[in-house]
């Protein structure tokens, strides 16, 4: 994307742990050429809004609390993303199930971060059941949003080991520290133009990815 800059809005409901990595990124990548012109939560108290503020960057709170339905929630969040005109909307612990029409209002410039290694375990509970299941993997992924949940294809993931002594809290902060790693780069990946979704399949310059995406090695930086 030559010197363009790739504007962003991250949508957020809690303590914006992956927003401060995007912010992080931001501030250290050479490469990233992303701005974060907003970010939104519809928690007035979610501390990631200190962590934009502290960044200087713009808050918007749409406290869902406020109206009557999801439709009317999501009605005035595709209102207030229009007017920032984004290239990509980022759902960084975004905790509210998304209506069909702001899935498909915002199609291929709506993204995910969902901490397994997908297709396994969407929903939530996702280190217990992976610990339940057996797995000696588990990670992240970051995915387009479809009106599926969790179901949408699958950009890149990261995996990280489950040792014998893990339960789900520690197995938890590892996959927190993958996420951390993960989603800046997959949102530089955007805005140095190097992602694109065509029926259903995700290319990254320009190569089909594997159903489950590029798997990220955690020395991977550009």
């Amino acid at each position: 994307m030559a010197n363009a800059t790739f504007k962003i809005v991250v949508l957020i409901s809690g303590n914006g742990s992956n927003l401060q990595s995007l912010i992080d990124r931001k501030i250290t990548g050479k490469r990233s050429q992303y701005e974060i012109t907003a970010v939104i939560s519809n928690k007035s108290d979610a501390h990631g809004l200190e962590r934009a503020k502290a960044a200087n960057i713009p808050v918007v709170v749409i406290d869902h609390t406020k109206h009557d339905t999801r439709q009317d929630f999501d009605t005035e969040l595709i209102r207030v993303i229009d007017l920032l005109s984004p290239s990509l909307i980022v759902l960084a612990g975004f905790m509210r199930i998304l209506t069909a029409a702001f899935v498909n209002h915002f199609q291929k410039r709506l993204i995910n971060i969902h901490p397994s290694l997908l297709p396994l375990y969407p929903g939530t509970n996702t280190h217990q059941r992976a610990l339940d299941a057996g797995e000696k993997q588990h990670g992240v992924s970051v995915h387009y949003v479809t009106e599926e949940l969790d179901g949408g294809p699958v950009i890149a993931r990261s995996k990280v080991h489950i040792d014998p002594e893990d339960d789900a809290e520690s197995l938890s902060k590892k996959v927190l520290a993958s996420e951390h790693l993960l989603y800046p780069q997959v949102v530089s990946w955007f805005a140095q133009g190097r992602i694109k979704l065509k029926e259903d399949k995700v290319y990254l310059d320009n190569k089909v990815l594997p159903s489950h995406g590029f798997t990220l090695k955690h020395t991977l930086r550009a």
